[in-house]
């Protein structure tokens, strides 16, 4: 299966980059535009980039270009700032959490997994029936909600990537 993700971070770095911080919602507005999505969901970025034709693929890209161009004129200078935004960001929460002691979060994260596990299970074991666009609807929606928990507490691929990539440009080691 297609790590849609990766896919839109290697053919539009600012918009890929920008979909895991606070500038999420501007990121997908401009992908979903140029895929001609009225539904400006990352769920339909996905299912819409699952089945991209070339075109589409072009238009992303040039969507990518017009991005980085607004960015610039915010201030962002360079990809790198994005990517500190949003790591300052899952910073902050993280160290509010901490700070306020609040279980809100545990006991949101806690029905999230455990809804989605229970739906998955219920679903593979015959309890319960997903036969129709809603009910697929709320399955990816619930699906993607877990991801982000678990990204959240476990953290997130980025650094991991990064780290792949830096890996493979590096010269090995001499014993």
């Amino acid at each position: 299966m297609m790590d849609w993700k990766n896919v839109l971070g290697t053919v539009a770095p600012w918009i890929g980059t920008a979909m895991g911080g606070p500038l999420g919602g501007m990121a997908v507005s401009a992908v979903a535009d140029a895929l001609g999505l009225s539904d400006k969901t990352e769920e339909a970025i996905k299912t819409a980039l699952s089945g991209a034709t070339p075109e589409q693929m072009l238009a992303v890209k040039k969507a990518d270009q017009d991005f980085a161009i607004r960015m610039q004129e915010l201030g962002f200078a360079n990809l790198q700032k994005l990517e500190e935004i949003a790591a300052d960001d899952r910073d902050s929460a993280r160290k509010r959490e901490e700070s306020v002691r609040d279980n809100t979060p545990k006991v949101l994260a806690y029905t999230i997994v455990f809804g989605f596990i229970a739906m998955a299970f219920g679903i593979l074991f015959g309890q319960l029936h997903a036969d129709t666009v809603l009910t697929g609807t709320v399955i990816g929606y619930l699906s993607a909600k877990a991801e982000q928990v678990a990204a959240y507490y476990f953290g997130s691929t980025a650094n991991s990537s990064r780290k792949t990539e830096l890996l493979a440009q590096s010269a090995p080691v001499g014993k």
